[in-house]
């Protein structure tokens, strides 16, 4: 707790600089983005690499990171990388920023068991940006407001990917969505 305090701190002084999160988000912090970010963990093995992409102000990722999980987070912004930078100090676990566009992978890229991205875009565009990320056993989790009813319906043409909506526990209206076959989407 201690190091999400200082996490959150963190969070409030960068704010004034760059703009990581909605300012009205702030004074519902830790339901909002905390909470909301630590609720994934319980989907997966704990012992996942995770992916975060567009990491942004670090959720997920950076959550799951100081609940014990390996992440690897991909932020394109450099202001954005060094708050992560910034961040990561914190966290006793192993925490890889690669700061680069989503749309360029490395060549090789890593093995990651689970691909997660917040706020980031709809979910036909996150299977697409994931997709060159993924290997057949990666899963993605995703968490999505109350339109995600549409954007499953706009993921109908991936017929190979399987979409499972979880609930969420931060919000009623908000769902999770866990995808399998994330490499199908390419």
């Amino acid at each position: 707790m201690e190091s999400l305090e200082a996490y959150a701190a963190l969070l409030r002084r960068w704010q004034g600089a760059i703009n990581l999160v909605g300012r009205r988000s702030l004074d519902d912090l830790w339901r909002r983005h905390f909470l909301d970010s630590a609720q994934l963990a319980r989907h997966v093995r704990s012992d996942a690499h995770w992916l975060d992409l567009g990491s942004g102000a670090g959720f997920p990722g950076l959550v799951l990171a100081f609940m014990g999980a390996r992440v690897t987070l991909v932020e394109s912004d450099q202001r954005k990388c060094s708050f992560l930078r910034e961040v990561a100090r914190l966290v006793d676990n192993e925490v890889t920023i690669l700061c680069q566009r989503i749309e360029d992978p490395p060549s090789s890229v890593d093995y990651y068991d689970v691909i997660t991205a917040r706020a980031l875009a709809p979910l036909d565009r996150l299977i697409a940006l994931a997709a060159p990320w993924a290997v057949p056993d990666t899963v993605g989790l995703f968490p999505k407001g109350q339109d995600v009813d549409s954007e499953l319906t706009r993921c109908a043409k991936y017929r190979r990917i399987r979409f499972e909506k979880l609930p969420s526990i931060t919000d009623s209206a908000a769902s999770i969505v866990r995808v399998e076959g994330l490499h199908h989407g390419q």
